[in-house]
């Protein structure tokens, strides 16, 4: 246990580490000499500025990299499954497909977090009552169904960009990819983060049962069908503020939870922490390095967290079946 708390004792480290290399890395060149007269409020007007859309990016990125962490780990948890993950489940293209019919439809962007909710909570659903339709589910029958209900979310998709204007089509694209230089909602999404992860972590001794089995956790006294509810609905919850902040960026709710429990981090009062810190410092180095990898021009974040969940979700897959 001690060992553990020292790697969570690490992993805080990387929270400031990742937030000041995304302070200092730009196309501008301003870096570590402009940085201490802007923290005093000495700073030039265009360096002020710099820093301050570095650093409003930065918070963007963990509050995006840590729901979506989170609720990777609650998916999996619930499925036994490291291969669960938002983005792979098609949670995270249901609650894209509301947005944008939401922003065709022209309403404010105040509405946007509701309709990212609806539609990934009824992602969630088609997903799992088709898995569990006849009471049994099989991983392959779980991330088939996922895969078709993303394939059917980006079908619908394609329909909206097709009637969409040219002007919209740019920016809807972009966003579709994943990208957090226009991210919005920010106080939401941190409010957001604070309470679920309040509930889950509430609910970490249930998730510890469940892990063993759901027989198990049932008779040691858990009532398995609220623990489902209330996992769907912190998951949908997450996946919805996510993407409604920053559109679709997939892998990180695989790639993170799974690299936690290779570290030792099995217990969830101290895996659920631990994914908020983890996935936030991994996100804000992706957008660290998806601002500057091509600089100036920008590549889209969920690319490179998709360049790297591709390789981690094959070996993961491969290595399951191997145990089979």
């Amino acid at each position: 246990m001690r060992t553990q708390h020292k790697i969570l004792a690490l992993l805080t480290l990387l929270v400031p580490v990742s937030g000041f290399m995304a302070l200092l890395t730009g196309s501008s060149g301003t870096g570590i000499n402009e940085l201490w007269p802007y923290l005093s409020g000495d700073s030039e007007p265009l360096t002020e500025t710099i820093f301050t859309l570095r650093a409003e990016r930065a918070l963007d990125g963990f509050i995006v990299g840590a729901l979506l962490s989170m609720a990777g780990a609650l998916l999996q948890v619930l499925l036994r499954n490291p291969l669960a993950e938002p983005y792979i489940l098609g949670i995270s293209g249901g609650a894209g497909v509301t947005t944008l019919a939401a922003l065709l439809l022209g309403l404010s962007s105040i509405w946007t977090p509701l309709t990212a909710f609806a539609g990934a909570l009824l992602s969630t659903l088609l997903v799992f009552s088709i898995s569990f339709s006849n009471g049994n589910w099989t991983t392959e029958r779980l991330l088939l169904t996922g895969v078709v209900i993303a394939a059917g979310w980006s079908a619908v998709i394609s329909f909206l960009l097709t009637i969409s204007s040219q002007q919209q089509m740019q920016g809807m694209l972009f966003w579709l990819m994943g990208d957090l230089s226009q991210t919005s909602h920010t106080a939401t999404g941190g409010a957001v983060l604070l309470l679920t992860f309040i509930f889950s972590w509430m609910i970490s001794r249930p998730l510890n049962l469940l892990v063993r089995g759901q027989q198990q956790a049932a008779a040691l006294g858990e009532n398995i069908r609220r623990l489902r509810i209330i996992i769907f609905v912190l998951a949908a919850a997450m996946t919805a503020v996510a993407v409604s902040m920053a559109g679709s960026i997939g892998f990180v709710g695989l790639i993170i939870p799974h690299a936690l429990r290779l570290l030792g981090l099995r217990d969830y009062r101290l895996l659920l922490p631990a994914a908020v810190l983890t996935g936030g410092s991994f996100l804000i180095l992706a957008d660290t390095l998806a601002r500057t990898l091509i600089a100036p021009q920008q590549i889209p974040v969920g690319v490179v967290t998709a360049l790297l969940g591709v390789p981690v979700f094959l070996f993961l897959l491969q290595r399951q079946y191997r145990r089979r």
